[in-house]
């Protein structure tokens, strides 16, 4: 019995070999599969991030903006929504939230607009005229008053009234009326681009379009040409 015993139990040399390298082995293996892992991982996350980029470059160019916008406008919705069932006023409880900041940096950004648009037709023009002539406009109620004493019913005219020809405008109107042209006319002339016409300069031009040519020509050639023009002049050109 001792001597079967002895042959079957494994030796303590046998296990102390074996082990490390089977521990080894799976750790080499365990690092494997999460080197695996996560190149997988990667591919899928590469894979997602073209497919987004994909879509990003066949949006709009002003998808963020208009992104932004819709999603202000939906926010403003909500809140409205939310003021209306608690009975309040959106535009007061907007104008709580704002801040002393905030406000003044709009106040500024107000101030910096430039005032003069430009042309961009006649009735915008004329519109804007009418707004600037009416904004110096500073009402005189005792004139006002006398006015309506004078005329009696014929203040209000109706389509029985004959008034026409029957003001006087005062003298105080007539000063402003007049500065107001002339401030026009001054506006005018200096925006205006037509040059002014010199009668000493050299005609050496047949209309305005050879005119400008010659100019042209003069100003790029010029001081090239500047001898030949001077011995043509005085008649000595070979």
């Amino acid at each position: 019995m001792a001597s079967s015993a002895e042959v079957v139990a494994p030796s303590n040399e046998e296990e102390t070999t074996e082990t490390p390298a089977a521990q080894k082995r799976e750790e080499k293996l365990r690092k494997f599969r999460e080197l695996h892992f996560k190149r997988n991982e990667a591919r899928k996350l590469n894979h997602q991030e073209v497919v987004e980029e994909d879509k990003r470059l066949k949006l709009p160019s002003n998808w963020e903006a208009k992104k932004a916008r819709l999603e202000y406008e939906l926010m403003v919705d909500q809140k409205k929504k939310e003021c209306a069932e608690q009975g309040e006023d959106y535009d007061r409880v907007k104008l709580l939230e704002i801040s002393a900041e905030d406000a003044e940096r709009w106040e500024r950004k107000k101030k910096k607009k430039n005032p003069d648009p430009g042309f961009s037709g006649y009735a915008e023009a004329q519109l804007r005229q009418y707004q600037r002539l009416t904004k110096q406009i500073k009402p005189d109620m005792e004139n006002y008053e006398r006015q309506r004493e004078e005329c009696g019913e014929d203040f209000h005219p109706t389509s029985n009234s004959l008034i026409h020809g029957t003001h006087v405008p005062s003298k105080e109107s007539i000063d402003r009326m007049v500065d107001n042209v002339e401030k026009q006319i001054e506006k005018r002339s200096k925006y205006s681009r037509r040059r002014a016409y010199n009668d000493d300069a050299d005609i050496d031009y047949i209309n305005e379009r050879n005119a400008k040519f010659n100019k042209k020509a003069e100003r790029f050639y010029g001081k090239y040409t500047a001898e030949i023009k001077q011995n043509l002049e005085r008649g000595t050109a070979v």
